[in-house]
C-alpha cells in the first residue's frame, strides 16, 4: 500500500501530539505483553547514535525484584535523612511497585571514545526514550518518566551493578491507562523557535522575535489548509 508523504506526516503528527505523560499512579495492569515490549524496545534502536556507540541500555525490573528496588529507595532515603519517619520509608518502598512495566534507563556518560562528550550520549538516550514513548502511545498504552534523589544513591547503583562510567537517568513506566489526566497545553512554536540574525554580534529584539514567531505560526496554519 502506497502512502503519500502528506498522509505519513499527518499520521506522525497525530501520534506525536497524542503522547501524554501518565504517572504510575494512573497506570494499571496489565502491562505490555511480550510482543508489545519487543516493539517498544526495538523503537529505541532508531535513535541517532554518534559512531554507533550505543551509550545507553535499559534494565527491566520484574515483579520478583520490586522489593529489592523498594529497599534501595528506602536505603537512599535513610542516607539522606536518617530521621525519616516510618510513613516516609513506606512511601519510598511503595514507589517500586506502582508501575506495571518498569525499566531503568542507564547511560554510559564516560569512557572511550573520549571525543564523544556526555551531552551527546545523553541526547542519544533521550531520543531512544522518546521513540519508546511514541511506540507506547501507538499501542494505546500509557507511559511516563520518573526520577528522584535516589537515582544517584549508592544503594541503587549497587543494586543495578552500575559501572563508574554509567549513570542511572530515569525510570520508564508503562501500563494501561486507568485514569487519564486532563490534557495540558503545548508550548507554541514561537516560544522555542527563533532565527539567527545575519548581522554579527546583533542581538535579536524580543519584539522582532515574537513577530517572527507569529509569522511562522501563520505560515504553518496556511500550509495545513
Amino acid at each position: 500500500m502506497n502512502v503519500s508523504p502528506h498522509d505519513s506526516a499527518l499520521w506522525a503528527s497525530t501520534l506525536i501530539q497524542s503522547r501524554r505523560t501518565t504517572l504510575p499512579k494512573r497506570l494499571c495492569e496489565p502491562g505490555p505483553d511480550a510482543g508489545q515490549k519487543r516493539l517498544i524496545l526495538e523503537a529505541a534502536a532508531a535513535a541517532p547514535d554518534h559512531e554507533q556507540l550505543l551509550p545507553w541500555r535499559f534494565i527491566e525490573i520484574p515483579e520478583a525484584c520490586r522489593a529489592a528496588l523498594g529497599q534501595a529507595f528506602e536505603d537512599a532515603l535513610m542516607d539522606r535523612d536518617p530521621s525519616a519517619s516510618e510513613d516516609q520509608r513506606l512511601q519510598a518502598r511503595d514507589k517500586a511497585a506502582r508501575s506495571p512495566w518498569l525499566l531503568l534507563v542507564v547511560v554510559r556518560t564516560g569512557g572511550q571514545p573520549d571525543d564523544i562528550p556526555a551531552h551527546e550520549r545523553l541526547l542519544s538516550a533521550g531520543a531512544a526514550v522518546q521513540n519508546m514513548l511514541l511506540m507506547t502511545a501507538a499501542l494505546g498504552l500509557g507511559s511516563s518518566l520518573t526520577s528522584g534523589k535516589a537515582m544517584t544513591s549508592s544503594a541503587l547503583r549497587t543494586l543495578f551493578r552500575l559501572s563508574d562510567q554509567e549513570q542511572a537517568v530515569c525510570f520508564v513506566n508503562v501500563g494501561h491507562i486507568q485514569n487519564a489526566r486532563k490534557e495540558r497545553p503545548r508550548p507554541g512554536v514561537e516560544q522555542y523557535f527563533s532565527c539567527l540574525d545575519e548581522r554579527p554580534g546583533h542581538a535579536q529584539d524580543p519584539a522582532d522575535q515574537a513577530r517572527a514567531g507569529t509569522r511562522f505560526s501563520v505560515r504553518v496554519r496556511n500550509q495545513k489548509k
